[in-house]
């Protein structure tokens, strides 16, 4: 996985939004940006991208996109249910049409034996409705793993509810 796979994708990604005239946002946390760093090194991606969030922290989860504090303190940060109420959190905050959150442990300290280094999981949220979440266990230093987020969760946007 490089820089060069993620500006495909996101070349790709502003095609498909275009496209369907359709917007898309993001709410980052161990990527810290990159994704919307990716999208918006694309010429004109203002069309199709108009704000993300980085949420690193679980009070920037909270305030910015409603994660509630419940959630968070009984599922952690990198879980399921987090990446969900990002999701639809960051869907609603901007206004978009699909938006995709990322929370992980990119290392190389923070892992547990239940949560270990390269541990991401990633939702994705549609407009419509439409939501998954998956996790992903990367492996790597801390870039690899970084890399290796920002990719996945542009892949699998793609892949699942842009190009069916």
């Amino acid at each position: 996985m490089s820089e060069k796979n993620l500006h495909a994708l996101s070349v790709r990604l502003g095609e498909r939004l275009q496209a369907a005239s359709a917007w898309v946002t993001c709410a980052e946390s161990c990527t810290g940006g990159l994704v919307a760093k990716s999208i918006t090194d694309i010429a004109g991606s203002s069309a199709w991208f108009d704000r993300g969030f980085v949420t690193y922290s679980n009070a920037a989860k909270h305030e910015m996109l409603g994660v509630a504090e419940s959630t968070l303190q009984a599922h952690g940060a990198v879980s399921e249910p987090v990446v969900r109420e990002m999701a639809f959190g960051a869907l609603k905050a901007a206004g978009a049409d699909y938006a995709v959150s990322i929370s992980g442990i990119a290392g190389p300290g923070g892992g547990t034996d239940a949560k270990p280094v390269g541990t991401v999981w990633f939702g994705i949220a549609a407009e419509d409705g439409r939501m998954m979440a998956v996790k992903q266990c990367f492996s790597g230093d801390r870039e690899a793993v970084r890399m290796q987020a920002a990719v996945f969760a542009l892949q699998t946007l793609l892949d699942e509810f842009l190009e069916k």
